[in-house]
């Protein structure tokens, strides 16, 4: 991930179901989430959970899934069970960013719902500093604004990247992509946009032509903002 460091919170999600499935299988709150599966998946908590497990092995992009996982994103977070952990330098540099006059945005394959959720709970300090539960501090107005395939498009497909530029009252060319994904950095480029392939911890590893073809930097206290750049786009 380009901004969210390894211990990331998105495995959350299939870890709690069960629990969650049996507190809440009857429940009203949970009964528009279970309702949005296929009949057969609502027959037990038991074939559900399959579904679900299913749905995630696979990687299917399924919309009920989707909400499913804001759902328990939104209750793991308001719980304090989990906060957003972001890399050291993601916070200040987007801080001085911000104060410097730079638009921010993000555009992620999670739902926007999502994106203000990670960006709202952001961890602070240790536990052991804050008396056993982290510190968060809500990030969401560092942006100006949030993308996903929804109100965008595909991540790699280069009209997503010109819709956003139109969207922010931009020309493609002054902003600044920032990403860990190959494929996206392409797009971004043969929109116009400029771009920088971010290399974190974790991530695929990168062919001789990728490190040929594209800047790379592995912080971004490692981007320098040019004159001509308004805003910076980045992958969350």
């Amino acid at each position: 991930m380009l901004l969210i460091g390894p211990a990331h919170p998105y495995p959350y999600a299939l870890t709690s179901l069960p629990s969650v499935l049996e507190q809440q299988w009857d429940s009203s709150d949970f009964s528009p989430y279970k309702s949005a599966f296929p009949r057969e998946a609502q027959a037990s908590s038991a074939a559900l959970l399959e579904h679900v497990q299913q749905l995630s092995a696979s990687d299917v992009k399924d919309p009920a899934l989707k909400k499913l996982q804001g759902y328990l994103w939104r209750t793991g977070y308001e719980s304090g069970s989990i906060v957003t952990p972001l890399f050291p330098d993601v916070a200040p540099r987007l801080k001085q960013w911000k104060d410097s006059g730079l638009r921010l945005a993000i555009f992620s394959s999670g739902s926007v719902e999502a994106q203000k959720l990670f960006s709202k709970y952001v961890g602070v300090g240790k536990e052991s500093e804050t008396g056993g539960r982290q510190k968060t501090e809500d990030l969401n107005p560092l942006f100006e604004g949030n993308y996903d395939t929804i109100n965008a498009g595909p991540k790699m497909e280069k009209g997503s990247y010109e819709l956003i530029a139109k969207e922010m009252g931009l020309k493609v060319e002054e902003i600044l992509f920032l990403s860990d994904n190959v494929k996206e950095i392409q797009a971004a480029k043969e929109a116009g946009m400029q771009a920088l392939l971010v290399d974190r911890p974790g991530n695929a590893p990168l062919t001789e032509d990728d490190l040929k073809t594209h800047t790379l930097v592995q912080s971004l206290d490692e981007v320098e903002i040019v004159p001509n750049i308004a805003d910076v786009l980045m992958n969350a």
